[in-house]
């Protein structure tokens, strides 16, 4: 029997500097009702000088590890849009900080999908029988790719890190990761982009190319369709129904989209779960703080049947089920 991944741990880690909306609309053309009303976020952290990826990830590992009860996995997957530096990886970095030695470790860019995609990736290691145990983190320091001055992207986004473990295990246990359903469209490349490579130089402007944009309206759009689209393959393939879900964890995008996302499938939206009012938009990093969060919270228990979806950049988007496992929190 090919074996299943399995979650077994989680842990997330916040930067220390929280940044409230009235901060925000001190200096924008902006208010705390104007950022409320249209995103659902009122506040989101935000990575201090000197901070890293790597160190946000290698945090969210930690107790990701703790909450599993390892010391040493085989392999380290980090899911980021912001790497510590365009090369090498960052994946390499944490597995040193986390004191893992030589073990297999790199980077997944997918933008917003990219935790889902390390997800299917690590399930790919564990089903071939290379890996047993598998860390896979999602973590950004998204601010550093922001328009200080865009209104449109510098309101929505937050840093952070989430992280799960896997485990090889058996595919009707609570935990297992059901079949993924996965896509992209590179004709949609500029919707969600940083158009030109590495950081900005201070002096440098969006108009330069260096800064994130993205185009809200069509995006709002495409993220409710593909992730409807990709979600009802993800339950057709595991043998369920819309009915059978107890609880959504989208990616954490805009309140709005998760909100239209769980009419677009016929899913009550008390079922959808959103922490953005208090995090934001964390990229990468959205999927596996939202699942640290909720069990925290108790919103998600054992037995629970999960559905996870995500939309990004690329375009790409995915989503895959679970039963909620009993796990201990690092």
């Amino acid at each position: 029997m090919t074996p299943a991944a399995v979650l077994a741990g989680l842990g997330s880690q916040l930067p220390p500097r929280l940044v409230t909306n009235d901060e925000l609309a001190a200096r924008l053309d902006s208010s705390d009702e104007w950022i409320r009303t249209r995103t659902g976020i009122r506040q989101r952290y935000v990575a201090t000088e000197g901070l890293l990826t790597s160190d946000l990830a290698a945090g969210a590992g930690a107790l990701a590890l703790k909450s599993a009860g390892l010391a040493q996995v085989d392999a380290v997957l980090v899911a980021t849009t912001t790497p510590d530096r365009p090369c090498p990886a960052t994946a390499p970095t944490v597995a040193e900080k986390l004191g893992l030695g030589q073990v297999a470790a790199f980077d997944v860019s997918a933008v917003c999908t990219g935790f889902l995609y390390a997800l299917a990736t690590a399930s790919g290691l564990i089903a071939s029988g290379t890996a047993r145990h598998v860390l896979v983190i999602g973590a950004e320091t998204f601010s550093r790719i922001l328009d200080p001055a865009d209104r449109a992207t510098s309101v929505i986004f937050g840093d952070g890190a989430g992280a799960v473990v896997l485990r090889a295990g058996h595919p009707e246990e609570p935990g297992a990761l059901g079949p993924f359903a996965l896509g992209s469209d590179g004709s949609g490349q500029d919707l969600i982009t940083v158009p030109r490579g590495g950081p900005p130089a201070p002096a440098e402007t969006a108009t330069d190319g260096y800064y994130f944009t993205m185009q809200g309206k069509t995006v709002f759009r495409l993220a409710v369709q593909r992730m409807g689209q990709s979600i009802r393959a993800a339950l057709d393939r595991a043998g369920l129904r819309i009915d059978d879900v107890d609880r959504l964890v989208g990616h954490q995008a805009n309140l709005r989209i998760l909100l239209r996302l769980a009419d677009e499938i016929g899913l009550p939206r008390e079922r959808s779960y959103s922490h953005i009012a208090e995090v934001g938009n964390t990229a990468a990093a959205s999927l596996p703080l939202a699942l640290d969060h909720a069990h925290a919270e108790g919103a998600l228990r054992p037995g629970d049947r999960v559905l996870l979806a995500a939309f990004g950049g690329g375009l790409t988007w995915g989503a895959v089920t679970l039963t909620w496992p009993a796990v201990d929190r690092g």
